[in-house]
């Protein structure tokens, strides 16, 4: 790999205008196709295999025409204190604001406020929900413009008036101010870490590249708009880094006398060679997304996978084109002239901090274990759910109307349960509907059950029952568990079935689905570290080490998440709205994103190790130097991830907040404590050990020369792939 990278390089370094224009191509041809293609369709939440998926094709079978996918909303009135919503005046302000939505494009029906079970029991509160005819992502903004001026006359009619539901919700979020000052922090840290502007502008406009070319398939694919988040993500923080290390590397060759072609080719046969390793890691772990069995973690995964693939091909054809424009302005200063190095200079803090690692290893080892140890101590607490508008800020209407509705109707309200009977078996499918009716009537925890709707074949019922508790409590998931082991003795008893659905028993079952495919992934992601890392260090020890730190990060990462998210501790700091239960997605989220960037830094720090220790250094001196080599590129590819991640905790959705913090303060944890730390006090402890592999093992492992190593003693002993051509490009000074 590293002798097909190497000649790579040094072709596009000396095609560099083909390939820089070939990207531009590219770029434009996927914009060209983004813009051409029609909107994507929304799919809707789905969750094939469980039983309110079951229910939601049930009804769409034998309620033609029922549209149920299309968007709602829930517009929810209030009187004000000491005032009953059904006095005469507050009625015909009612009244007006319903007619005004009717009136409005897209709208299918609008019920009734005062309709009987739309008016709470002490009469201050009533609500009517909208359906329209087109999804949420099909509405137009003139159709959302006018339910919201509806809601806004009735307000100043003198009533509290609130809209929830898919119809109110705007579309997905792909970033913020906050996003813009991380993109910034990252120029800063690029321009310290290198001190000339080109070689901290290259990584920027390659990511960027990459990015954008990245997003636009996405959307010229048809895929729903809510996968771009994490693509947004990962694309922007792994096509800087990749950069990063491609272009320090160029730089270290170039110090060692290299000629600017010749530099550029060994940067990819080397640091070039970890970013192929590193990117295929970060794309096999977002496509095992998909063993979870939830579409939309499949789609989000894909495409951020394709994201990232396309940051690496970035990364080995545009880069050293780039390269080749700029031989020596990506240079310092005192590297500039031909052949000149700096001589006496301070020994880098990269050498110092190994230096003091390696002198007390055992000390900083437990330290370091025990320090995120007690940081993970939460996670223990870790309650899983799919919240919904009651995490929302209270500055938005969907949470207030959220809130309006508990308080009118109870917390149970927000998430009732619908209850689908299917009567098809049965002898009397009304008789069913009655004694189902009966069974929920007495069932604890439910205090609410409406009388049964039926289909025209009058061979389906369906029922509402709203439960006593809030739709995200333990108490309505251990609701839906009790309905449906009495739907086992309705089947037995009369043939007929009973399945509890609706949107709140729709988040219970992809909880449970996500929870139960999270060991299997995690057994799948650790196994997979293991491995790849003993083809690319031909060692036992080093990989065991990696997976163990791997997973310190995601636990102490995970009670970051607790502490904020559950306990509330910086909540207000943050930004987070309401506490309660984590994303039921977020676990199998990070843990999959985190093990991927993980290995990133694992590779580019470890490879440097690894290489003083071929060359015959001993255990303790060859960490030094390949801390000297790489720790100020790791550290600065690890705080422009912090900052882009960090960025997505400024927005208000639920899960980005939530993956923003989990992924920012994971790679702190992965890159400071267990890369920058644990990682060089193990080794030192473990010594020559480190490196041991059986032969056998050797034997049968792949090597793919990750680290380069037949490539440098080919180029040494001058015997290289490519004949060298010195000073190639040398000309071009900017």
């Amino acid at each position: 790999m590293s002798t097909l990278l190497y000649r790579l390089g040094r072709l596009s370094f000396r095609r560099r205008r083909y390939f820089t224009f070939a990207w531009v191509v590219i770029l434009a041809a996927c914009a060209f196709a983004a813009l051409s293609a029609p909107a994507a369709e929304d799919d809707g939440f789905s969750i094939p295999g469980t039983e309110s998926q079951k229910a939601f094709d049930l009804l769409d079978e034998r309620f033609p025409g029922g549209n149920s996918e299309g968007a709602d909303a829930r517009v929810v009135f209030a009187a004000p204190d000491g005032q009953k919503i059904t006095a005469r005046d507050h009625r015909l302000a009612v009244n007006k604001v319903v007619d005004d939505i009717a009136a409005s494009p897209q709208v299918e029906e609008v019920p009734s406020p005062f309709a009987p079970g739309t008016v709470s029991k002490d009469g201050t509160t009533a609500y009517t929900t909208i359906t329209y005819d087109a999804t949420s992502d099909n509405l137009t903004e003139a159709t959302r413009e006018a339910l919201l001026d509806a809601v806004q006359d009735g307000r100043e009619a003198g009533l509290t008036v609130e809209a929830g539901g898919s119809a109110v919700d705007g579309g997905p979020e792909f970033g913020g101010i906050t996003e813009l000052i991380g993109i910034g922090v990252a120029a800063i840290v690029l321009f310290i870490t290198f001190r000339t502007f080109v070689a901290a502008g290259l990584p920027l406009v390659t990511a960027l590249m990459g990015l954008g070319a990245g997003v636009c398939l996405i959307i010229a694919a048809g895929v729903a708009t809510t996968t771009i988040t994490l693509a947004l993500m990962l694309g922007l923080a792994v096509g800087i880094d990749y950069a990063l290390f491609i272009v320090s590397r160029y730089r270290t060759e170039r110090a060692e006398g290299q000629s600017a072609e010749e530099a550029a080719g060994r940067a990819m046969g080397t640091a070039g060679s970890a970013v192929v390793f590193a990117g295929a890691t970060v794309v096999i772990a977002l496509a095992g997304l998909s063993v979870a069995g939830v579409p939309l973690l499949t789609d989000m995964g894909l495409a951020a996978a394709g994201t990232v693939v396309i940051a690496v091909l970035v990364a080995l054809t545009l880069l050293p084109a780039l390269l080749g424009f700029f031989p020596r302005a990506v240079l310092p200063r005192t590297d500039r002239a031909p052949r000149k190095r700096a001589s006496g200079t301070k020994e880098p803090a990269g050498s110092r901090w190994a230096r003091f690692v390696v002198r007390r290893p055992l000390a900083v080892l437990l330290l370091s274990v025990a320090g995120l140890g007690v940081v993970a101590v939460p996670a223990l607490d870790l309650e899983l759910a799919l919240p919904g508008d009651e995490s929302l800020p209270t500055s938005t209407t969907q949470r207030r109307a959220y809130d309006t509705l508990a308080d009118g109707f109870g917390p149970g309200f927000n998430g009732p349960l619908t209850i689908v009977i299917d009567a098809q078996g049965a002898d009397d499918a009304k008789a069913v509907a009655d004694r189902a009716r009966k069974i929920l009537d007495t069932t604890d925890g439910v205090v609410d059950v409406s009388p049964a709707m039926f289909n025209k074949a009058e061979d389906t019922a369906v029922l509402a029952a709203v439960p006593s508790t809030g739709p995200t409590a333990t108490e309505t998931k251990d609701l839906v568990e009790t309905i449906r082991a009495e739907a086992d003795e309705l089947e037995a008893d009369t043939g007929a079935s009973m399945v509890v659905t609706g949107q709140t028993a729709l988040n219970i079952d992809v909880s449970n689905k996500v929870t139960a495919a999270l060991l299997p992934y995690l057994a799948v992601v650790v196994g997979l570290a293991v491995l790849l890392l003993m083809i690319v260090f031909r060692s036992v020890l080093v990989p065991l080490k990696a997976a163990l730190g791997f997973l310190l990060s995601v636990a102490a990462s995970f009670g970051v998440i607790v502490a904020v998210f559950q306990w509330g501790w910086l909540a207000d700091l943050l930004g987070v709205a309401q506490t309660g239960p984590v994303m039921s997605m977020m676990p199998i989220f990070l843990i999959g994103v985190v093990f991927g960037l993980a290995m990133d830094c694992e590779v580019f720090l470890v490879t440097r190790i690894r290489e003083a220790h071929v060359r015959g250094e001993g255990p303790a001196q060859a960490v030094v130097t390949g801390f000297r080599h790489s720790a100020r590129v790791v550290v600065a590819a690890a705080v422009i991830m912090i900052a882009v991640f960090g960025g997505f905790i400024g927005l208000t959705d639920s899960l980005i907040k939530m993956l923003g913090l989990g992924l920012a303060s994971a790679v702190l944890f992965d890159a400071f404590v267990v890369r920058m730390t644990i990682v060089p006090a193990a080794l030192a402890l473990l010594g020559h050990s480190a490196w041991w592999i059986p032969r056998w093992l050797d034997r049968v492992l792949p090597d793919l020369d990750i680290e380069g190593e037949r490539l440098t003693h080919a180029l040494e002993s001058d015997s290289a792939p490519v004949a060298p051509a010195p000073h190639q490009g040398e000309s071009v000074n900017v």
